[in-house]
């Protein structure tokens, strides 16, 4: 496989130096596979305005969507990172771990969303009636319904990203899941 570097600030064009100025005001440093969207002129601005817009879910519920779609997905950076900010989000590790298999002890409405996202990334779009039935009887509306697949479009370009480019994790390492165990 080719080996896929993580271009520094001098290695992007200046609209990527920019970005990479902004995310080290905002994170402190520019995340490996941010860094990697930036070999192409215009991915990185566009994804992250895409990761960023406005949206009807919650951060916590994002982390939900995040978190199983990563799983799905084998990806370990995108793991790694949302486990930290699932965490900065108030989830505990075992929750973040049930997230991760695609439900929730937490409460009904984020067991929903946690199982429509996971449905929906495994079966490609293809949801299951009986686990949208359930989206929408736990409070979700159509509109949210949108943002959730809109979320696991987003969260699987990442994930696909580093699937491709193996570039280093720069993130506590998130945990094996080991589905016996939950």
């Amino acid at each position: 496989m080719n080996t896929f570097n993580v271009p520094t600030k001098e290695d992007v064009s200046a609209n990527n130096q920019a970005i990479f100025e902004n995310l080290n005001k905002a994170l402190g440093f520019v995340p490996n596979l941010y860094a990697t969207y930036a070999h192409s002129d215009t991915a990185l601005e566009n994804y992250l305005n895409f990761a960023n817009a406005k949206t009807s879910l919650s951060a916590k519920e994002k982390e939900v969507v995040n978190l199983a779609v990563s799983q799905v997905n084998d990806c370990i950076y995108c793991l790694s990172a949302h486990t930290a900010i699932g965490k900065m989000n108030g989830f505990t590790d075992a929750q973040i771990l049930e997230l991760r298999a695609g439900y929730s002890t937490i409460n009904d409405k984020l067991n929903a969303l946690a199982k429509l996202a996971k449905n929906i990334t495994e079966n490609r779009g293809k949801t299951d009636e009986a686990v949208l039935e359930n989206f929408f009887n736990a409070g979700y509306t159509k509109g949210n319904l949108i943002d959730t697949i809109a979320l696991v479009g987003d969260k699987t370009i990442s994930n696909y990203v580093h699937s491709t480019t193996q570039v280093p994790v720069d993130f506590p390492v998130a945990q094996p899941l080991e589905l016996e165990t939950i």
